[in-house]
């Protein structure tokens, strides 16, 4: 089973964004640090879920546990709906994406479980202000 922990950052809301994805399984780890543009932290969040689910199936894994330390992904992943018409299209997007694996699960975990994506999401949002600059 390939675990995925994933991560959003903003740096104000809206702001310069960016997203951490940290994969381990098969004996190995890939990190993911990707700069975004300006987004609330909420978007970077699912544009993290998003891109690592997108990775998982480019990498031909076929059963993923992914971790988030963010409810709101959690809950719409779980719920397999949002409110918030804003995140709808990121929601179809990920419940689409995640159909096409064998096995998929989402499990959220506090932030303390998730510092190596935290991390990397924070050296994004870094990279995202440079280019704004």
């Amino acid at each position: 089973m390939i675990e995925v922990y994933i991560d959003g950052a903003s740096a104000g809301n809206p702001g310069p964004s960016g997203i951490g994805i940290f994969i381990k399984g098969d004996g190995g780890a890939k990190k993911f640090s990707i700069p975004l543009g300006i987004m609330s932290n909420h978007e970077a969040e699912y544009h993290a879920l998003v891109k690592a689910l997108e990775i998982c199936l480019e990498e031909g894994y076929r059963t993923v546990s992914f971790r988030t330390d963010s409810q709101l992904v959690d809950r719409a992943i779980e719920k397999e709906y949002v409110k918030n018409a804003t995140f709808k299209p990121f929601l179809e997007r990920a419940l689409a994406l995640s159909k096409e694996f064998d096995l998929f699960f989402m499990k959220w975990i506090p932030s303390s479980q998730n510092s190596v994506a935290d991390e990397l999401a924070r050296l994004a949002v870094q990279k995202s202000k440079e280019r704004a600059e």
